[in-house]
């Protein structure tokens, strides 16, 4: 059974999130869906609220399971038994900072790191831009899941 672990803030969750977990469901058969904590983010959301969220967006799926967690990814996923972690991957820029990351955890763990290419509809789709146009009333729900109420 191959199991991965989708770590990130979901700070807010966003249609760009489910694009990448519906898409690594192809190739894992359970995803841990890890929502964590950044030191050097300001979060618009408590995680509490964010793991509410995913749970929301995710109830119907049977292996799809959230947790939250502090700490680094790969002792989570160690704890959890898990061999892979998924990210989502919209630009060069991300693929950048992604790569040390997964290079870094590769070597430190042995913990492999999957990445997707964003579908193009949501390529653009970031939580920090969902956030500013919550703080600025502008139209949100565009980008979010439907159902969810921030």
């Amino acid at each position: 059974m191959k199991k991965a672990v989708f770590p990130g803030s979901f700070d807010p969750i966003t249609k760009g999130h489910i694009d990448i977990v519906e898409r690594g469901m192809k190739i894992f058969d359970e995803i841990i869906i890890a929502i964590g904590d950044n030191t050097d983010k300001k979060y618009m959301f408590s995680k509490e609220k964010r793991v509410e969220l995913v749970k929301q967006t995710f109830s119907t799926y049977d292996n799809i399971n959230i947790k939250s967690y502090e700490g680094l990814t790969v002792d989570f996923c160690k704890k959890n038994k898990t061999e892979f972690i998924i990210r989502g991957l919209r630009n060069p820029a991300d693929f950048e900072f992604e790569k040390s990351i997964a290079l870094t955890n590769r070597e430190m763990t042995g913990i492999e790191t999957v990445f997707f290419l964003t579908s193009p509809e949501n390529s653009f789709i970031s939580s920090s831009i969902v956030r500013d146009l919550i703080r600025n009333n502008g139209d949100y729900k565009l980008f979010i899941p439907k159902g969810i109420t921030l």
